[in-house]
């Protein structure tokens, strides 16, 4: 595979940058065993050996600072693919949305529009959130997260791995091996779910166009 593409990351950031993914990707533990197993892997394989070790144990916040914070387009890049994978799954939980505000503060961010983002949240009290806002109040966070600059193929692969290619609530409900029900696509429901898409088809064009990567095993 010839990469066409030179990335303006050292292998230091990319590393620092997948394993705070991870630990945003883990923030919930809304996943199943097999599901722990595997979501290491999708940033495990875009490693070197010898860095494969540190990249799974959990980053700490100055971690992240150190490797990323003195190039805040760096630390903004990395913060809005964060978001992305916390949204991934179709739901924003408190705890997410508490490592998001660390991670945010840490790099020297505004954190306004996780503040905003916050009205997307899955379990908490709507009393304790005010009422639920129009949806043009998404704006700035749909223009921040546009605003997403793909420039690593790491990166990008993991984001093709990690944002599933259709919407993971449409599912078969099976009883006894027997289909009982289909839940349609919900994702269309969320107001972030054109901005998934978008990052998702934008990692997939920068791997097949700047690095001259085959993406059909993403398709």
């Amino acid at each position: 595979m010839t990469n066409l593409a030179i990335s303006p990351n050292t292998q230091e950031q990319i590393e620092a940058w997948l394993r705070g993914l991870l630990a945003v990707a883990w923030a919930d533990g809304d996943f199943e065993a097999h599901e722990r197993e595997l979501i290491p892997t999708l940033a495990l394989g875009e490693l070197k050996p010898a860095d494969k070790l540190s990249a799974i144990t959990p980053i700490t916040v100055e971690e992240l600072a150190a490797a990323l914070g003195q190039n805040q387009n760096m630390a903004e890049n990395f913060l809005r693919t964060a978001v992305m994978v916390a949204i991934a799954d179709g739901t924003y939980s408190t705890p997410e949305d508490e490592l998001l505000h660390q991670f945010c503060h840490a790099l020297g961010l505004q954190d306004n529009v996780l503040v905003s983002l916050r009205h997307t949240l899955c379990d908490r009290p709507q009393d304790e959130l005010g009422s639920y806002p129009h949806i043009d109040v998404l704006h700035p966070v749909r223009d921040w997260l546009d605003g997403l600059e793909i420039q690593d193929p790491k990166v990008a692969r993991f984001l093709c791995k990690m944002i599933p290619p259709q919407c993971p609530f449409e599912r078969d409900i099976k009883l006894f091996g027997h289909k009982v029900v289909h839940i349609p696509p919900l994702c269309k429901l969320n107001p972030l779910y054109e901005q998934l898409v978008g990052l998702r088809f934008r990692a997939l064009s920068y791997l097949a166009d700047d690095c001259g990567e085959d993406v059909s095993e993403y398709i």
